[in-house]
């Protein structure tokens, strides 16, 4: 009788909070992670040593996002701050490889700018780099940032960067009508904005990809919206068409993940039920597009979605992992590590070939106090190999006060290099 395979474990263990983590963050070219925690500090770890290479606090609160945007990085805290600061790229001697991991003068970012945000209702923001308006050529160092509104926490605001100047304000705010009608409206009855996205919709021509906004509700739904005035500013939500709106889940939406090329969203939330919303399709059913997934755990936190769109990652509140598809939302596996909920949940950018594998690696080491890699090799002289392996990565914050990474394996199913058809053997190619 074959004995079972070993669990599977993190692959490293980064220790370098001492509060609950609550943003996770991959760089624009995978070589740093950004984590905060409940405390406001934030670190930057990189990803070829497992070292921290910058500690600091830019919040005096929770932190509730970090993104990298061109040359800078974003924070976001529960202080109701949003700070914008200089990238810290370069690796101090204490982070090299054979170096302490608790050395003291690791740099600090400089601060750029500040906002003053509205964060009462734990919302993180959404950036859409590249250039403030769709006429103009992408790579400028101009963006827009999607708020909570400052006033209103169920309308959101859109605002320019690095200007800060507010270009659309109270998004999703109803109609006002005369105080003596029955529903005098001016504010959204579906409760606070808990997640958005912010996007532009797709299509060949530059002229007619409208700014479209994702916005997931206390309630438990998520609205879809467009904006139909082109690059004009607007105030209480005019110029913006709800383009619809599902109710799927009982509960407030706890995260929601919208995939790499914009084509559906996932949300999770305290009841058992996965959300899918096709992000494409003009036929929209009544009711919205939202489908939904029933999972045989309830109590979810977090939601994650590979860079290929077609493996999911949920957090729970057990401080258990659950990966599913996303096509048929099979579950694919459980990763078993934390004590306590998981919070956030962070994959990587770049797309890079994948060798074929089925389940993630038992092995397993600590980068929090030690580290026993080869000192023989150096950051330049990574193999193709490790940097694949990289790109499989999957970070897990908990409240435990740390940060696990696995090494996803590709659960794909190759299909065979030919096939025997009538006594003759057709190639078939591989997908």
């Amino acid at each position: 009788m074959s004995s079972q395979p070993p669990p599977p474990t993190p692959s490293y263990i980064l220790r370098s909070h001492t509060s609950s983590i609550s943003s996770i963050s991959w760089s624009n070219d995978d070589e740093r992670l950004y984590s905060g925690d409940t405390s406001g500090k934030v670190v930057v770890t990189s990803t070829r040593t497992r070292r921290a290479i910058s500690i600091w606090n830019p919040h005096t609160d929770l932190v509730l996002g970090i993104q990298e945007w061109d040359n800078f990085v974003i924070t976001q805290g529960r202080d109701n701050k949003l700070h914008v600061w200089d990238q810290v790229r370069e690796m101090p001697a204490s982070t090299s490889i054979g170096g302490s991991a608790n050395l003291p003068g690791l740099p600090t970012p400089a601060l750029r700018y500040s906002m003053d945000i509205n964060a009462i209702n734990f919302c993180r923001f959404s950036l859409l780099s590249g250039t403030a308006s769709s006429s103009q050529p992408a790579g400028g160092k101009q963006a827009l940032l999607g708020l909570p509104n400052l006033v209103d926490s169920s309308t959101v605001d859109i605002w320019s960067l690095p200007d800060q100047a507010r270009m659309h304000a109270a998004i999703g705010q109803e109609i006002k009508k005369s105080i003596f009608s029955e529903n005098p409206g001016g504010r959204n009855n579906s409760g606070i904005v808990m997640s958005m996205h912010l996007y532009r919709a797709s299509s060949t021509s530059i002229s007619s990809q409208n700014l479209r906004i994702l916005l997931a509700y206390e309630d438990g739904s998520v609205v879809l919206r467009e904006y139909t005035q082109g690059e004009k500013p607007s105030i209480e939500s005019q110029g913006w068409v709800e383009l619809w709106k599902s109710k799927i889940h009982v509960e407030s939406i706890m995260a929601m993940a919208v995939s790499p090329s914009n084509e559906f969203a996932l949300t999770v939330s305290a009841d058992h039920i996965i959300g899918y919303y096709d992000l494409t399709s003009d036929d929209v059913p009544i009711g919205g597009p939202g489908v939904v997934h029933r999972t045989k755990h309830a109590g979810n936190s977090s939601v994650a979605i590979h860079h290929d769109g077609r493996i999911c990652a949920v957090g729970g509140w057990d401080g258990k992992i659950r990966l599913y598809s996303t096509k048929t939302f099979k579950a694919l596996g459980t990763l078993k590590y934390h004590k306590s909920s998981i919070q956030c949940l962070g994959l990587p950018n770049i797309v890079q070939p994948q060798p074929n594998c089925s389940v993630p690696q038992a092995s397993s080491k600590d980068a929090g106090t030690s580290n026993d890699e080869d000192p023989s090799l150096s950051d330049d002289e990574w193999s193709a190999e490790d940097l694949s392996e990289r790109n499989r990565w999957l970070v897990a914050g908990s409240k435990d006060n740390r940060v696990s990474v696995w090494l996803l394996m590709d659960f794909k199913k190759p299909k065979p290099a030919f096939k025997r058809k009538d006594g003759l053997l057709d190639c078939i190619k591989h997908t």
